[in-house]
């Protein structure tokens, strides 16, 4: 670390200063530095740009944008790359093992690059669902000044027959339909065809955008920086300001921990569940808060959600996708109404420098005439939907999200499967039967490896007609997409002995989303019959990044986290 008194230069003056630091200058001059900008504080903007998928594929503009804002407030950018995995591509496919593991390559990444070339503060772009908190967790670990910005929502599809707004989620419920033969091959294509027309994230309230409004009810964005159209010009001004507001928390000091409070994981829980946001939520929001070193457990989300209602109608449960909600003022106004009712800490600081309530002071209200967001008087559900179920099938926990369409108590006879694609061919062939609880294990995060999404069975489910007739648990864990009666996160996990490792075909589930239990509705000594009999199967990665993931992962019920038993 520098002796020099200039704060704003702490780590890039180790870097480039002293006649010693001359071969370093010399390499930098050639990627654009010269002599003034060696005494200029060094932002490191992190693109995580990439043609893999449409969440991204615009970031590299976004990344030149901020840089720019960073240059113009007095600093010199340097733009860096970090990879991405798209979840909508590999779903389905054992390719989608390596998504939750991009989440922590993505932290891992940024954590290396900032701290190896003494970069003073940090912008991150994030588009799709892990990189997001793997940003955000890689600004918590490095605690440089640092602001996250969201590479925007996509615009909806719309369908050339019906005219109707059409989404990923569409397409996988298509498949479903197209299996039940209530729809040709000619016109799957056709809703293959029109459901993404360009750059940004998948349009509902799924994972990117839940993640997107928590971050920025965290206080790590600029204000309403999740809810952007990203080909918008309001997304290049957010990345522009975003590159001189990491200048600004350099100068006055304002680190990510600083911002990144108990109290600031309250309010993005509350957001998130206000808006009916996705249960990855709960996985990464733990992650995020460890990285923080902020004491942060899945009990947090039963208290609060106790008193926080579902305000926003949007997809996959309700009829609206998140462009609707850019167009009548994004979050802001939402947090507002959520702070005067008293549900959010107004003393919580953001990257702007001011706090939460200073930032929300003159937000107007929605207009009168728009029903994306209900009023506190007549909520879509009056408490949250994230329900954190315990039982005797989930002894450490499990995560549904119940919008209470589903119902609220599920019971019925299991069908055991032992991986999603399983599962799947026997959805789609119709095995999978009204009053069935599907029970996909060894799916977790050591399992897997990599815990898997299972949209494409809760799509296909929904897409045969099933969504309230069957239900669904995993040790696995789901889309933001998804919807029905499903239950992920099952802790412990089948592959390390968990409960769910012992369930047979025909054995009596039941889940109750009022009590919030899920229970194997067996005799308590057939059940340690059971376990005591059951014998751990061998991991199925020995080698690479899955096998280092399963070696060092923890339980979802944690966040999945790698470093939290190092050392």
């Amino acid at each position: 670390m520098s002796n020099s008194p200039d704060q704003t230069r702490k780590f890039s003056s180790v870097i480039h200063d002293g006649p010693d630091r001359a071969p370093a200058r010399s390499m930098l001059r050639t990627v654009g530095f010269g002599d003034e900008d060696f005494k200029k504080s060094v932002i490191g903007i992190a693109s995580t740009w990439s043609m893999v998928t449409p969440c991204n594929m615009h970031i590299d503009q976004l990344a030149r944008e901020a840089s720019a804002g960073a240059d113009a407030a007095g600093g010199k950018s340097i733009i860096f790359g970090t990879i991405t995995v798209s979840d909508g591509i590999s779903m389905g496919t054992q390719g989608m093992r390596y998504s939750l593991v991009s989440r922590e390559v993505i932290a891992d990444s940024i954590e290396t690059v900032t701290a190896g070339e003494g970069f003073d503060a940090v912008v991150t772009i994030g588009g799709c669902d892990k990189n997001m908190p793997g940003c955000v967790m890689a600004l918590a670990r490095l605690n440089r000044p640092g602001v996250f910005v969201y590479g925007g929502t996509i615009l909806p599809g719309i369908h050339p027959d019906s005219k109707k707004e059409c989404d990923i989620v569409s397409v996988f419920e298509a498949v479903g339909q197209h299996s039940a033969n209530k729809i040709d091959d000619a016109a799957l294509r056709k809703i293959e065809a029109c459901s993404i027309p360009g750059p940004g994230s998948c349009g509902g309230m799924y994972t990117a955008n839940t993640m997107a409004s928590a971050i920025e009810a965290l206080g790590m964005s600029l204000p309403n920086s999740s809810a952007q159209i990203a080909i918008s010009q309001e997304k290049k001004d957010d990345c522009r300001n975003a590159g001189a507001a990491a200048l600004a928390l350099l100068k006055a000091g304002i680190r990510p921990r600083d911002i990144m409070t108990r109290k600031a994981f309250e309010n993005a829980i509350t957001v998130s569940i206000a808006l009916g946001g996705s249960t990855n939520a709960v996985l990464h929001l733990l992650a995020i808060a460890h990285s923080a070193n902020v004491k942060l457990s899945i009990d947090d989300f039963t208290k609060i959600g106790r008193k926080v209602p579902v305000l926003a109608d949007l997809k996959p449960s309700g009829k609206y996708g998140m462009a609707h909600l850019t167009r009548i003022g994004g979050l802001p106004p939402l947090m507002k109404m959520l702070l005067d009712a008293g549900l959010l800490h107004g003393d919580c600081l953001t990257v702007t420098g001011k706090t939460l309530a200073e930032n929300l002071k003159n937000v107007k209200p929605y207009p009168t005439d728009q029903d994306v967001v209900r009023p506190l008087s007549n909520p879509i559900k009056a408490d949250s939907h994230l329900r954190i179920l315990y039982g005797n099938l989930a002894p450490d926990g499990a995560v549904a999200k119940i919008s209470g369409k589903e119902g609220l108590l599920f019971s019925g006879k299991a069908i055991t499967f032992e991986s999603e694609e399983t599962a799947l061919r026997a959805i789609l062939d119709g095995k999978v039967k009204a009053g069935h609880v599907i029970v996909i294990r060894n799916e977790g995060p050591r399992g897997g490896p990599g815990m898997r999404e299972m949209l494409s069975p809760t799509s296909a489910i929904m897409g045969k007609g099933l969504g309230k007739e069957v239900a669904l648990i995993t040790d696995g864990r789901f889309s933001g997409g998804s919807h029905g009666f499903v239950v992920g996160h099952i802790t412990p996990e089948a592959f390390t002995g968990g409960p769910l490792a012992i369930v047979k075909n025909g054995d009596p589930i039941v889940i109750d989303a009022v009590k919030n239990e899920l229970t194997l509705d067996l005799p308590a000594k057939e059940i340690k019959a059971r376990l005591k009999a059951w014998k751990p199967k061998k991991s199925k990665e020995t080698r690479g990044v899955l096998a280092k993931y399963a070696s060092h992962v923890t339980s979802a019920s944690e966040g999945a986290v790698t470093d939290k038993n190092l050392g």
